[in-house]
């Protein structure tokens, strides 16, 4: 990080970059992200352990959270609704996590969720499908056809949900900052190019990036409060976060509706100011 930094991490010290893995399935994403956490002593969160915190902090179940869980075939069949509310708790989550910095989260359509704040990397773990056919037959007892159907088809709904959902194409490679195909190296190579990318960030990082970066968190986490209330509904809500400073426009947010979002959103950890401007006629009552 950039000399004259005011930015402090919560672990002491300059804060460190932060990189979110989409990893195809039979990759050895999860692998070179383990290896990589070591090098660097980061902490390593996986998809399932994500869709765990969320659960805990929003007291739903994990069933519940099955609506974006990578494993649920066709989920954006269910209401969208149900679907924006579980995105933005997961999504809260995902990104509290990565403003406390030194983080490699891996799953399986996550990336694209880091905001390009300039303090992390969104990676894209790929690999051959003979290679993927091969590990996911050896790993889930499969034959071969039944292993490459499995990966055919699992490659199909991942870029579907994510498609479906947050309106990009995960196998992009522009969505991305770097792409390590696990054929063409070995997951230790692929590790250490991942480390190595992760220093050369903390080099340049400035106190702005992070402070963009925990801004976003913070957005994220009043959407997600305000989902979660039950007399409110966030789907039309337009959310800016500037230094902590929030700033709420929608339709409908008028008296009360506008004290009931203030006080929800004070609640939320960093925020240092709420303005709540209205758009159109009052918020209709949601049912409890």
């Amino acid at each position: 990080m950039r000399p004259g930094s005011p930015y402090v991490s919560r672990f002491g010290g300059m804060p460190m970059a932060v990189a979110v893995i989409t990893q195809q399935i039979g990759s050895r994403g999860g692998e070179i992200a383990e290896l990589a956490a070591r090098e660097l002593d980061y902490r390593l969160i996986t998809g399932q352990e994500l869709i765990d915190e969320t659960s805990r902090r929003y007291r739903i179940t994990p069933e519940q959270l099955l609506v974006v869980d990578e494993r649920t075939p066709h989920f954006w069949e269910r209401l969208r609704t149900d679907t924006d509310r579980f995105l933005a708790f997961l999504r809260a989550v995902l990104l509290k996590e990565l403003a406390n910095d030194r983080l490699i989260v891996v799953g399986r359509g996550s990336a694209h969720h880091l905001p390009r704040s300039g303090c992390g990397i969104r990676v894209h773990v790929i690999a051959s499908l003979d290679e993927r056919v091969a590990r996911v037959a050896a790993d889930e007892k499969l034959s071969r056809g039944g292993a490459e159907k499995r990966v055919r088809d699992y490659d199909h709904e991942i870029r579907s949900r994510v498609q479906t959902v947050c309106g990009l194409d995960i196998e992009n490679p522009d969505v991305y900052g770097m792409v390590l195909n696990s054929s063409g190296m070995t997951v230790e190579v692929a590790a250490a190019t991942l480390a190595a990318a992760a220093r050369g960030i903390d080099s340049r990082v400035t106190a702005a990036d992070w402070q963009r970066l925990r801004d976003a968190a913070i957005g994220a986490q009043v959407r997600a409060a305000i989902h979660a209330h039950p007399k409110l509904n966030s789907s039309q809500i337009e959310i800016e976060c500037t230094n902590g400073a929030v700033r709420i426009n929608g339709p409908g947010l008028v008296p009360p509706w506008d004290g009931l979002t203030d006080q929800v959103v004070r609640q939320v950890d960093g925020v240092a100011s709420v303005e709540v401007t209205a758009d159109g006629a009052a918020m209709p009552i949601l049912p409890e």
